[in-house]
């Protein structure tokens, strides 16, 4: 997918997104808290993470949450998007709430997102409105086992 503008790293925003990958401080001011441990102010944290968002360097910026734990769902889901319609129907999946994140990769099957559902019945109502949505099948392959494996990027 394409960014929306261009955003070079630098020294600081690397450090923020290798800092920040590892945890958020549970305070009442946690963006405070987070920034004093980078050496920054909270305005200055906010503002280099919404540039980030907003360029498309970071997609999100939040917690994950275990949706079964809580009684809901995920599940993989992949699209084939004819390529002239792609940055359209990216936009239309990615603006449902269910959507945690999404890939384009180069394959028949060249979009791939993960819903997160409050149930498990969620699941299939929204994959089921976004093909309504966009006219193109949903192929659903739901979790049969869960691996955490500690993601971390280094920035």
């Amino acid at each position: 997918m394409k960014r929306k503008a261009a955003h070079e790293l630098d020294a600081t925003d690397r450090r923020i997104l290798n800092a920040l990958q590892e945890g958020f401080p549970l305070v009442p001011r946690p963006y405070a808290a987070a920034a004093a441990e980078l050496g920054l102010t909270e305005a200055a944290l906010i503002g280099r993470l919404k540039a980030m968002r907003e360029s498309g360097v970071i997609t999100r910026f939040g917690p994950f949450f275990d949706a079964a734990a809580l009684g809901g769902a995920f599940c993989l889901c992949a699209m084939a998007v004819p390529e002239e319609r792609f940055e359209a129907v990216a936009e239309a999946v990615n603006a449902r709430p269910e959507v945690a994140h999404n890939y384009a990769r180069a394959h028949q099957l060249n979009m791939w997102f993960v819903l997160a559902t409050e149930t498990p019945d969620g699941i299939e109502a929204a994959a089921s409105a976004i093909e309504a949505g966009t006219g193109i099948p949903v192929l659903r392959f739901p979790k049969l086992h869960e691996f955490f494996i500690g993601f971390r990027v280094a920035a």
